[in-house]
């Protein structure tokens, strides 16, 4: 017998949960430099975070670049040594804890790996604290394309009508509106609430602490009582 499709949230992780974007734009920038484009800017990295690696060289570079790839590595290389340095938002944990307490189910949705996740998921606060996990090892486009949320969706089971998506940048906010889903933006990746609001995010909060402060009136709290 197939089970109902559950409400959910979906959870982006890069500057959405882990304190991270600031050092994925310091090893984008020297891999960039690293590789022969300075050019780049720490800004313009950090306007692209959020887009998967392959497509964010690109987004920087022109859908020409014959070197994506060695810019790709070179991020890994120049980010390898910064995870120790990664650490979640203050009450990650406790905002999983009251999602799934309210009957969603908590799927992160990421446009890391796969072996992203082995990193990831103890930092959020273990495999305990979520339902699953959807990368884009499972969809041939994702963020800013909608795919990645369109699977987790699927793949998780959960009821399009009733699950939110939770990120931090503008591409989060397109995916999310392009799956058909409402959005929830933070600004604690260190984009503003104006730009976000202007992307289409439905509602904007400060972190993850503010989400769950105003929990029951959010999107995400409506989404858990039907």
């Amino acid at each position: 017998m197939t089970s109902a499709p559950r409400p959910g949230v979906l959870l982006d992780v890069d500057g959405t949960l882990l304190d991270t974007n600031y050092l994925q734009v310091l090893a984008w920038w020297r891999a960039f430099r690293d590789t022969g484009h300075p050019e780049v800017s720490m800004a313009d990295c950090h306007r692209a975070i959020g887009i998967a690696s392959a497509e964010l060289v690109t987004h920087l570079l022109g859908n020409d670049a014959d070197d994506v790839d060695e810019v790709m590595e070179a991020k890994e290389r120049r980010y390898e040594p910064l995870r120790e340095l990664v650490t979640a938002f203050p009450q990650v944990d406790e905002l999983l804890a009251a999602c799934r307490e309210r009957g969603l189910a908590a799927v992160l949705a990421t446009s890391g790996q796969q072996s992203d996740l082995e990193w990831m998921t103890p930092a959020i606060g273990g495999e305990d604290v979520v339902d699953g996990a959807t990368t884009s090892a499972d969809v041939e486009s994702a963020k800013p394309a909608p795919d990645l949320l369109q699977t987790a969706v699927a793949h998780h089971g959960l009821d399009p009508e009733r699950t939110v998506a939770v990120g931090d940048t503008i591409w989060d906010v397109r995916a999310a509106r392009d799956a058909g889903l409402p959005c929830v933006a933070l600004t604690c990746g260190g984009i503003s609430r104006a730009e976000l609001v202007e992307a289409g995010a439905d509602e904007v909060y400060d972190d993850p602490a503010d989400l769950l402060a105003h929990l029951d009136d959010s999107l995400v709290g409506k989404a858990a009582r039907g």
